[in-house]
């Protein structure tokens, strides 16, 4: 269809304001996924939705963070898709409040964003977003990516393997990772970037190499979205972020996770 060349640099009509629309109803299948689309192009939502909704998704729009706040209190959404700008506020200022509560710490993010700059994408990556995609994107890529984000936060198989490394913890089974005793605050994203580090201990793995252990996660060998995520990792279960002892850089070969640790 020629109208999904590409979404993202027409504007929108006008005068117009996205109505927010539920595509719930009598005959939705309750297991469809159910997707949160905020973002005030009322053409762009309306045809990210239809054609995500073609696709077996349920999707709920809204054109302000405001709207979006609602419906996030009122419903249940397996993933959300965040505009960066928007009439009402900063998306990386809603996505550090989604990540501050512990309905949506855990909500599987995609950013949008038509700015390009790399900054930008490093800032909403350190502050939770599992994602971003720039406009203009093609749907199918962003239908690709939604459904990533929805691979890696569904429940695993059962798996009772606990990886020990002195007081750090990693619990394949509850997908979370403890450090002495505490929980650590991550995403799932990171926990699965963690857990292949952990499971080559001693071992340098390259980006490149970390990226095909992922199987499709969305990080960038060649941006600085590993490096964001690992920093994140290192402000969690290193003692001393700034002098880590668990993940260790190997300056121009990748990264190493520490055999032994808290010797």
């Amino acid at each position: 269809m020629a109208a999904f060349d590409s979404i993202g640099y027409a504007p929108s009509a006008q005068g117009v304001r996205p109505v927010a629309s539920s595509s719930r109803n009598a005959h939705s299948s309750m297991t469809n996924p159910h997707i949160l689309l905020i973002d005030d192009d009322a053409r762009l939502t309306r045809m990210v939705g239809d054609y995500l909704r073609t696709q077996g998704f349920d999707v709920d729009t809204a054109g302000t963070l405001a709207d979006g706040r609602m419906r996030l209190a009122s419903g249940s959404y397996d993933a959300l898709v965040l505009d960066l700008m928007l009439p009402d506020g900063d998306g990386l200022d809603f996505t550090r409040e989604l990540r501050g509560q512990p309905a949506t710490r855990r909500l599987p993010l995609m950013m949008l964003t038509a700015r390009g700059e790399p900054t930008d994408r490093i800032v909403g990556l350190e502050l939770g977003a599992d994602d971003y995609l720039p406009k203009p994107f093609e749907p199918r890529e962003l239908l690709a990516r939604v459904k990533a984000l929805l691979r890696r936060a569904s429940p695993e198989p059962v798996n009772e393997e606990v990886l020990r490394f002195g007081k750090l913890e990693i619990d394949l089974g509850a997908h979370e990772a403890r450090l002495d005793g505490a929980r650590c605050d991550l995403t799932s994203h990171q926990f699965d970037l963690l857990v292949v580090l952990a499971r080559s201990p001693g071992r340098v793995l390259s980006r490149d190499q970390i990226m095909d252990a992922l199987k499709g996660h969305p990080l960038e060998a060649f941006d600085r979205s590993i490096d964001v995520h690992i920093s994140r990792i290192r402000s969690v279960i290193e003692e001393d972020a700034k002098n880590p002892k668990r993940v260790l850089t190997v300056r121009g070969s990748g990264y190493l996770f520490a055999r032994k640790q808290d010797a």
